[in-house]
């Protein structure tokens, strides 16, 4: 760390001098200007062209299938504004996986097509997003689903099983939001100013995003589970499945409050109690596996995985309290 002493010019204006090794790798030269980012107690310096919009170009030579897929994903988490997809010449399969990636996202949409470019734009602007929304949004989709999920089970209905699944989707689109808003917050504080949050309460945010994404998974998981039984499942599993499903449900809000709360002590209150009740889910899947031992060993191991699901998924709740206690928890200064 370098240290550099304020100085007053003009009677009242502070000053002070910039590192000249910092400015030339940053190619700033005398009359450009520069921008200064409050960040809690610290103030970040930005050169002003490092702000602007940024470009990816990829090039999608050989490239298909979910490979493609992934590749337009992560060059979306990872902040450009302007995807170029480039290649000899991209195919119609090519093209078709593009533009799912595309829906598949939130804010993009294609702006040109040649044979052998397709050009991609977000067009959200960071300051008209709010990762607290996304993240309550997420919360509340995986905690609808799981209980559908189980739902689904206990009526042998395929359908909401195929709506939970679809559902999924839903939420993977809001996890893909928040990891570009996390990602664009950490490298540039132009975002992180633009957002309204402290970079410490995003990645907060992100890593309790991340759990929600799980449970969402899990909740499909279990709708699978659906479609592979052979037969209608007994009303007291049925019966002991849902009180699981609401005490995984219970767990997560409790969880999501402690995260979402301004108040340090009502956070830790909230945080300490989810993860207490965390530690009683175990005593209430043994009791479960008792009932599944009666059962055909078909059925019993699919509504095991249904058990597991459960489980982790208060675990996650657990993960997120973790989260909240952190997130309350005094920080030292800078």
């Amino acid at each position: 760390m370098e240290r550099r002493k304020v100085q007053v010019t003009g009677g009242s204006t502070f000053t002070v001098s910039i590192p000249k090794d910092w400015a030339r790798n940053h190619d700033v030269e005398a009359g450009d200007e520069v921008g200064f980012h409050p960040d809690s107690g610290s103030l970040l310096l930005t050169p002003v062209t490092s702000m602007n919009d940024e470009e990816g170009t990829l090039d999608i030579s050989g490239m298909e299938g979910d490979e493609l897929m992934r590749a337009v994903m992560t060059m979306y988490v990872s902040g450009f504004d302007v995807l170029a997809l480039e290649g000899d010449r991209i195919s119609a399969d090519q093209r078709r996986v593009i533009r799912n990636a595309t829906q598949g996202l939130v804010g993009l949409e294609v702006l040109e097509e040649t044979s052998d470019r397709v050009v991609i734009q977000d067009l959200l602007d960071s300051s008209e997003l709010s990762i607290h929304n996304a993240v309550r949004r997420m919360h509340l989709i995986a905690t609808s689903m799981l209980g559908d999920a189980v739902d689904a089970l206990a009526q042998n209905d395929p359908d909401i099983a195929t709506d939970v699944m679809e559902r999924d989707d839903d939420v993977d689109r809001l996890w893909y939001v928040v990891s570009r808003i996390f990602r664009g917050a950490l490298r540039s504080p132009k975002v992180a100013q633009e957002i309204g949050l402290a970079r410490e309460t995003a990645f907060d945010y992100h890593s309790s995003a991340r759990q929600l994404e799980r449970v969402a998974d899990h909740a499909a998981k279990i709708a699978r589970v659906t479609r592979d039984l052979d037969e209608e499942i007994p009303d007291d599993v049925a019966d002991a499945l849902a009180d699981l499903e609401a005490d995984a449900s219970d767990i997560l809000g409790t969880a999501m409050d402690a995260l979402f709360t301004d108040d340090p002590e009502e956070a830790t209150r909230l945080a300490n109690a989810a993860r207490a009740d965390v530690r009683e889910i175990d005593e209430h899947t043994r009791a479960i596996d008792d009932l599944l031992h009666d059962l055909d060993a078909h059925n019993a191991q699919h509504l095991g995985l249904v058990v597991d699901s459960l489980s982790r998924s208060a675990d996650y709740g657990g993960n997120i309290a973790e989260t909240a206690l952190q997130k309350a928890a005094p920080t030292p200064g800078p």
